[in-house]
């Protein structure tokens, strides 16, 4: 080989290289130009993903394809033997490789989440579990998949099912947990959005800050779906789910998807919807701790009912069901607003169901009527052991509702009992009074109420103190009047009309 051609043969090479890659470059464009136009690119390119993960799609090519296929078998293996601590690597590396396959996002999350979490006994442990596939879904999966309806309803029922439910021993530490995660966001469990939309103070900045990038949530977003749902108690994990619901609709609304995709989404929202109204009110039953219980909230009943009948719009097929669980939602709502002493919205939705399902209570029957049904339809009308431990158990929960605030609760259950009282007792034969008779009410009252202030059976020292500065009474020893009764409270803003 001649001198010349040793000497400039790596820089010709190396020109020719570049000039080839150039051409490629060029041609593979005008393909992908060309591709789009079609509608044959499933999968758009990754835009700011990590430089390992940019790096082996690139790299590998078409060959991802192939190791991901294998990984995933192995993955399949893995999981018949019950070795889920290993899945979780696979997995990770096929997530890399294919950052688009939305089922290992989901058999990931789900892994960690009800698989791995469940072989820890300690609740924290569980959580931090639970957690990480939380964020799995939210942080990864639908940065790279935005507009993925699966994706969002695995988040979702996250959320509703697996922190809402109470399927898990360890479901009251994963609620205690996320109201602690979101206390600085959300301290009152209902935000002040113009404060969230418009921040001025530093504090304020970094809450939304953390908002945005720790949680994923936009400000926005977030009164949207509670104006939408709402009042909703932002510290609880059914809120979230309607959230994360609401946004993966709307984020892929212009996609041409599945309508069973859509669908799964919208189901989330009507059942946490749900469990909004059964229990989507914090309460803190003793000052100055972080131990909860919930109530109902009663001011979502016209937009939880309005949740299902949307469903019985887009599932026209299941309309029989949907049909069958929204009256007993009303039902319930009917016999919540008559406890809670709002005895004219009780009414308005008594109204309300009679007309829209005939049948649903029998003819002539009245509110009254209804609500005492609903206590005693298990409890025979001569049975009297039944109907006072029916008693006891309502001036127990009135007395214990007095004494942790909830005045409306308390004035009705204690209106309740009077009327299971004069029920049994008007239809009980003047004979057999004297043999089967109730005691006086008054007298259940103070037997009950003795019980809650006594140290050693009774209610805790905080919650017995509460008791009696509601009652009036100043010291342990003195000697409540039979006739206390919780005093009237004001009644609470009226849901809106049905």
């Amino acid at each position: 080989m001649s001198p010349f051609l040793t000497r400039y043969q790596k820089p010709v090479l190396i020109a020719l290289a570049v000039v080839l890659i150039f051409g490629v470059s060029r041609v593979q464009s005008r393909l992908n130009a060309q591709r789009d136009s079609m509608g044959l690119t499933r999968m758009e390119p990754l835009e700011n993903a990590p430089p390992m993960l940019a790096f082996t799609t690139v790299a590998l090519g078409g060959f991802r394809g192939l190791i991901a296929n294998a990984l995933w078998m192995r993955v399949n293996d893995l999981q018949e033997q019950d070795k889920f601590f290993e899945m979780v690597q696979l997995s990770d590396w096929i997530t890399k490789l294919q950052p688009h396959f939305t089922s290992v996002w989901i058999h990931l999350a789900w892994n960690m989440s009800y698989n791995i979490s469940v072989k820890f006994n300690d609740p924290k442990d569980r959580w931090e579990w639970v957690k990480r596939g939380i964020e799995l879904l939210r942080d990864e999966g639908l940065r790279y998949n935005p507009g993925e309806p699966l994706l969002y309803r695995e988040l979702a029922w996250h959320f509703q099912h697996k922190m809402g439910q109470y399927l898990d021993d360890a479901h009251n530490y994963y609620k205690g947990a996320w109201i602690e995660e979101t206390l600085d966001i959300f301290p009152n469990g209902h935000p002040d959005f113009e404060e969230l939309l418009n921040p001025t103070t530093d504090e304020t900045r970094k809450r939304v800050d953390r908002l945005r990038n720790h949680f994923k949530m936009d400000p926005a977003w977030i009164r949207e779906v509670d104006e939408r749902y709402g009042p909703l108690e932002w510290r609880l994990p059914e809120t979230h789910a309607i959230y994360w619901a609401i946004v993966g609709l709307e984020k892929t609304a212009s996609e041409k998807l599945k309508e069973k995709d859509l669908i799964s989404l919208r189901r989330v929202i009507f059942q946490s919807m749900q469990l909004a109204f059964h229990r989507g009110r914090l309460i803190f039953p003793r000052k100055g701790t972080t131990e909860f219980m919930y109530a109902p909230n009663l001011d979502i009943v016209n937009r939880t009912s309005r949740a299902y009948e949307e469903m019985m719009e887009f599932e026209p097929d299941m309309l029989q069901n949907l049909e069958t669980a929204h009256k007993n939602f009303l039902k319930t709502a009917v016999y919540f607003l008559y406890s809670y002493n709002r005895l004219a919205f009780a009414n308005q939705w008594f109204q309300y169901m009679v007309k829209k399902y005939p049948g649903a209570v029998p003819d002539g029957q009245t509110l009254d009527e209804f609500a005492l049904a609903k206590v005693t339809e298990d409890v025979g009308e001569s049975s009297h052991d039944r109907v006072k431990a029916v008693l006891e158990g309502l001036l127990t929960s009135a007395f214990t509702s007095l004494a942790i605030g909830e005045d409306d609760r308390a004035v009705g259950l204690d209106r309740f009992a009077q009327k299971v009282w004069n029920r049994f007792e008007s239809e009980l034969p003047e004979a057999s009074k004297e043999r089967v008779g109730l005691p006086p009410l008054g007298e259940l009252k103070k037997v009950v109420l003795d019980q809650l202030l006594d140290p050693e059976v009774g209610l805790e020292e905080q919650l017995r103190a509460q008791l009696r500065t509601q009652l009036g009474l100043s010291a342990p020893t003195a000697d409540p009047a039979v006739t206390n009764a919780p005093p009237a409270a004001v009644e609470a803003p009226a849901p809106a009309t049905p």
